[in-house]
């Protein structure tokens, strides 16, 4: 009987995590997906069958997936086009920082050379010669700069698309991959446009000047018109930069952007949220690889786990910009005190406990807060293990640091 028992409690938990996965994954976006849709099925189907090995094997192998998928962006365009800037704005590097790309009022680039993002290691940003420097056909060019290693290839202008790019980005959709046109600098224009005709300028009708000018050249040439993408490499949440991050994520597969997503500036609240999302999805897979006990979870935990705990918080923190180094940086940049932007955030202060009061005691009040932010993750009848609830609450003060830091900057 007590067997019995035992096993009807077994299967209830599984139909439990099956309903709750399912639910979960369901009300994620297609596009925002960081595993694959066949794999999530997969998933699905081994808890079904109450088979919680094989669910846990096949999230293992998705994890172990997501955190070595190599992202490789080709950047390319002529010189004065913005292509250096463009790379340390992506990887987050200010201009006197180590590892820079190289801005400068001659050529610098005539191979290609890569750099890595400073949080991301998987992700690795191409610098190539423009297609012009080398006076190489569109297909030799493509071959010479090994164009099979890269997602994707954005090509920038800072004027308008010469013939030579467009061919290029002909044989580029020839070969099956993805490519962006981004005209840079679009701020200046709009500055001289404004010095020009201080009372007749209009910002709306300048940009859309700008982009059938653009628009203009690809019909002159045959082309169809592929979306442009308008940006400023100095002020990264104006025109259209936040749009462009948003399609090369559509367009990246499953498994690749998540790391990617992590690798963006927080120059939004939105990007911040995407953020956010991604990271949970993660923390929700981890918790079911590492089991779900179907009891309100206890609070005694060793100290390991406190350790572990420490090191999650921190690499939050890191990934969202509001360690104590990024805060340093943001301070300089912004001209504000360090510690009146360590004053309204919460982050750092997370794992702090008073002299009279316990780390078990310190828990309990924390799971209280969980269950009043996030009541419908704690009523789905599903229970994580303690630690998880921790990192929720982690993953959520870091994503609402990082937005108030925003405003205040």
């Amino acid at each position: 009987m007590d067997q019995l028992f035992s096993d009807t409690s077994k299967n209830e938990d599984h139909r439990d995590l099956e309903s709750s996965f399912t639910a979960y994954f369901k009300k994620t976006k297609k596009e925002s997906k960081i595993i694959p849709q066949e794999t999530i099925d997969s998933i699905e189907l081994h808890l079904a069958k109450g088979n919680i090995q094989g669910a846990n094997s096949v999230i293992r192998d998705a994890l172990k997936n997501i955190d070595n998928a190599p992202i490789n962006i080709a950047v390319t365009g002529e010189f004065g086009a913005g292509k250096s800037s463009f790379i340390n704005a992506l990887r987050g590097v200010g201009p006197e920082e180590e590892d820079v790309a190289e801005v400068g009022v001659v050529p610098t680039t005539m191979r290609r050379t890569p750099y890595k993002h400073p949080k991301i290691q998987t992700l690795t940003l191409w610098d190539l010669p423009g297609i012009g420097t080398l006076n190489f056909l569109p297909k030799d060019y493509l071959e010479k700069m090994k164009f099979q290693e890269y997602d994707f290839f954005i090509i920038l202008c800072a004027t308008h698309f010469t013939k030579l790019e467009l061919d290029l980005a002909k044989t580029i959709r020839l070969m099956k991959k993805n490519y962006y046109f981004v005209r840079t600098k679009v701020d200046t224009d709009l500055d001289n446009e404004k010095k020009c005709k201080s009372r007749t300028f209009d910002r709306a009708k300048t940009l859309q000047q700008i982009r059938s000018m653009c628009v203009n050249t690809f019909c002159q040439n045959n082309m169809d018109v592929s979306q442009i993408f308008l940006i400023s490499n100095r002020h990264l949440s104006d025109y259209d930069f936040p749009v462009l991050m948003d399609t090369m994520i559509k367009d990246l597969p499953a498994q690749k952007r998540h790391n990617f997503i992590l690798s963006l500036a927080n120059i939004t609240e939105p990007a911040i949220d995407r953020k956010h999302k991604s990271l949970q999805q993660t923390v929700w897979l981890e918790a079911c690889q590492a089991g779900i006990l179907a009891t309100v979870p206890t609070v005694d935990i060793l100290m390991d786990h406190v350790e572990k705990l420490k090191e999650k918080l921190n690499h939050y923190r890191v990934l969202f910009g509001v360690d104590d180094a990024s805060l340093q940086v943001m301070a300089k940049d912004s001209q504000v005190p360090v510690e009146q932007l360590k004053k309204i955030i919460k982050s750092p202060y997370l794992l702090e406990t008073k002299k009279e009061e316990t780390f078990r005691e310190m828990l309990l009040r924390y799971l209280e807060k969980l269950a009043l932010g996030n009541g419908g993750l704690l009523a789905s009848g599903v229970y994580f293990r303690k630690t998880f609830y921790l990192q929720f609450l982690f993953l959520n003060t870091v994503t609402e640091d990082a937005k108030v830091l925003l405003r205040q900057i």
